[in-house]
């Protein structure tokens, strides 16, 4: 460990599953360097992701005010070094970090390296193999620091007492908790809803399961799988980030799409099962700490192509439909087994 280095700038801005894949390094990385501490750069409503790291603490940018453009990346970089930084993560790699890197003279600054090349050789299937996962990518950045991480034994918070209001939305009863988080970014990461709705329906006899999602036409789908079945709560809109993690710590087992909930989920511990459809865990977004068979994936006999794209955005329109060959049934035995 450099002795020089006693403070160090972490620099992820977005999106949410990949602040929350920072979560289980930068608790390693507390636990194994206790005696340094980390700024993280990140936006604020991420904040609570971060709640149980010791000596981790939050910066959050006016990225759409007086941090935007070159001349407020510039006033950003003022106000960091006001903390007297010894060192930087860039964890993000992007155009607005490599102009940041610029303002910060003399700072040793360590970027990710995406792996731009192997992933496209995966989309266009000349190498389908297992990439380096974003969380070893994390790593590497801080290894070039002089900090090596060991991932091996992690470690995760423990289950949070809910409070009276939460527990007033989502009852308090002995059943398993399911977590469901149906939705993703892109509909070739979704899980087909009326296929969604035989899982919850099933899922729902013999256990609570709690709906997961945001936005006006999210929380309207999920409103009417609450009504439909017993033993169903909708927390979509109904909590805030705090309160919603500390319900997720509670779950027996996360139900996600390759997408942000699945992280979090991961991040605090929980079985996570997960749906694929056009995207692959080759690409490296696999949740933390998570048993390979605990990924649900689309028939590559049929869907030969797959991945298409690493995020699901691009994919043939034949595609379209590759989560449906995977079956209700799978699904439900598959979580019926882990809980």
């Amino acid at each position: 460990m450099p002795k020089t280095i006693k403070h160090i700038l972490v620099i992820r801005l977005s999106a949410m599953g990949d602040v929350a894949m920072t979560i289980p390094v930068l608790r390693a990385f507390t636990q194994q360097y206790p005696n340094v501490k980390i700024t993280v750069l990140t936006r604020g409503f991420f904040n609570p992701f971060f709640r149980d790291l010791p000596n981790v603490t939050v910066f959050s940018p006016d990225l759409k005010g007086k941090h935007k453009g070159i001349f407020g990346l510039l006033k950003l970089s003022r106000a960091l070094a006001k903390l007297n930084i010894d060192a930087v993560a860039d964890l993000h790699n992007v155009l607005r970090t490599n102009i940041l890197k610029f303002f910060f003279f003399g700072i040793n600054v360590v970027q990710i390296d995406k792996g731009r090349e192997d992933k496209k050789a995966l989309i266009n299937g000349k190498n389908f193999v297992q990439l380096i996962t974003t969380h070893q990518r994390y790593v590497e950045v801080f290894k070039q620091l002089g900090f090596p991480i060991n991932l091996s034994k992690p470690s995760f918070p423990k289950r949070k007492e809910l409070a009276s209001k939460t527990l007033a939305i989502v009852g308090n009863d002995s059943k398993k908790w399911i977590g469901i988080a149906p939705f993703a970014t892109y509909e070739s990461k979704m899980y087909p809803l009326h296929l969604m709705e035989e899982v919850i329906k099933e899922l729902s006899k013999n256990n609570k399961v709690l709906l997961f999602g945001g936005g006006e036409h999210e929380i309207k789908i999920l409103n009417d799988f609450e009504s439909k079945f017993n033993n169903v709560v909708n927390v979509a809109g109904m909590l805030s980030l705090d309160e919603e993690l500390d319900v997720i710590s509670n779950l027996d087992v996360m139900l996600s799409m390759d997408s942000g909930n699945a992280h979090i989920a991961a991040m605090l511990g929980i079985n996570v099962v997960t749906l694929w459809g056009v995207t692959h865990p080759f690409a490296g977004f696999y949740p933390f700490n998570q048993n390979p068979e605990n990924a649900l994936l689309a028939n590559r006999n049929i869907y030969p192509e797959i991945p298409t794209s690493i995020y699901g955005n691009k994919f043939p329109e034949s595609y379209k439909n590759a989560m449906k060959s995977i079956s209700p049934e799978l699904v439900i035995n598959k979580i019926n087994s882990l809980i």
